[in-house]
């Protein structure tokens, strides 16, 4: 059986680091084929680390049509994911997009309906859903093992982030580059879980950014989200790249139990009575329902990145389904503009809210937009939260 030829589109932090994995073997049914960068001294690196053992271009669209590779991880800047992810597909090879799927949904749309008419697969590294704990969260969640959700928390502020970081790229941090800070680059996999594991999307968003209130930098940087589901549940999502040491508190509540992931562990907390059937018919006035902790037992695995390019390489092959199917890329977009959008029309959003009106607001924040002009440094993601799998 041949492998599936992949071609990494950007060369920087992210690429680089998924270029090693396929180089290095991890993939079993991956391989890498080719680089393609615009800027010629990443390429320079990337031709001495791998000689010529691959092929290298100076543009994504040279490499797409090359015919030498049967599917590409687009790891560019955000602003270019839905634009290189729609050639590829175009041009018929299969797709991984580093996340966010787009900074704004209208982009996101666009591309999803190129997914949706191209014999291609697609899918976003979405590289947290591999985590055991979160789908045995999501197993739990769905199939009724904490009732119906009442209330979801996630204070994920363990992404501290000094000013060196936002400097190391001319895109990083600004609205006309990245389109966002926070939201757009960091939790990306966190607002994808707070809708996966739940099965449950805001119906309504009321949040507070604060734009470079610890760092030099005009994006969001600290943030702090209501959330209010259609069920009645309702959430608070809270999020900074300034605190340290940093916090990162995964809760959802239900009527009949509670799950709590911390610090790589995942509690379970079961009612003897549905809180809403005990609340009915209790009379000792003081009370509540008996609470055990049974244990969830997992897999304990947790591939991370080689998972999903793993699971893609074996779904392009008819091995095995797709994992993730990209197109769910929109949910955690959709809820980072309405963060975004309330803070900016200082209200609360209901969730869809209007595409265009999004654009519109964020092209305001483009037009003002300063460059940096700082060039651009690759940085080592090994061993931050799953970069090294």
């Amino acid at each position: 059986m041949e492998k599936i030829k992949f071609g990494i589109i950007g060369y920087g932090s992210m690429g680089s680091s998924h270029a090693s994995r396929l180089y290095s073997g991890l993939i079993e049914n991956g391989t890498l084929a080719a680089i393609a960068d615009i800027d010629k001294s990443k390429v320079d690196k990337a031709r001495v680390k791998f000689g010529e053992n691959i092929l290298f271009f100076d543009t994504a669209k040279a490499l797409i049509i090359s015919g030498c590779v049967d599917a590409v991880i687009v790891a560019t800047p955000h602003y270019s994911h839905p634009e290189i992810c729609m050639e590829a597909l175009k041009e018929g090879l299969n797709v991984i997009c580093e996340k966010p799927a787009g900074v704004y949904t209208k982009q996101v749309l666009e591309m999803n309906e190129a997914v949706s008419n191209s014999k291609g697969l697609f899918t976003v590294m979405f590289n947290q859903r591999t985590n055991c704990l979160y789908r045995k969260m999501r197993e739990t969640v769905l199939g009724g093992g904490i009732g119906e959700v009442k209330r979801i928390n996630w204070l994920i502020t363990n992404w501290y982030r000094s000013q060196s970081y936002y400097d190391s790229s001319d895109w990083r941090a600004t609205w006309s580059g990245e389109g966002g800070g926070v939201l757009v680059n960091q939790c990306p996999h966190q607002l994808d879980l707070l809708q996966w594991v739940t099965g449950m999307m805001p119906s309504k968003i009321r949040a507070f950014c604060h734009f470079g209130k610890w760092h030099n930098i005009e994006v969001e940087d600290d943030v702090t989200a209501y959330l209010e589901y259609e069920n009645g549940a309702t959430g608070a999502f809270i999020t900074s790249t300034a605190d340290c040491p940093g916090t990162n508190r995964f809760e959802i509540l239900g009527t009949s139990g509670k799950m709590v992931c911390e610090n790589d562990k995942l509690e379970y907390y079961k009612l003897s009575t549905d809180e809403r059937e005990f609340n009915r018919t209790y009379t000792g006035g003081f009370g509540e329902p008996e609470v055990t902790k049974p244990s969830l037992e997992t897999d304990g695995k947790n591939p991370q990145h080689a998972g999903i390019i793993n699971n893609f390489a074996n779904a392009v092959l008819g091995l095995e389904p797709l994992f993730v199917d990209g197109r769910e890329g929109i949910n955690s977009v959709r809820i980072m503009n309405a963060m975004l959008l309330s803070t900016w029309l200082d209200k609360t959003v209901e969730l869809p809210f209007d595409d265009n009106l999004y654009y519109e607001e964020l092209k305001k924040r483009i037009a003002i937009s300063k460059p940096k002009n700082k060039g651009s440094v690759t940085l080592d993601v090994s061993g931050t939260y799953g970069g090294s799998k």
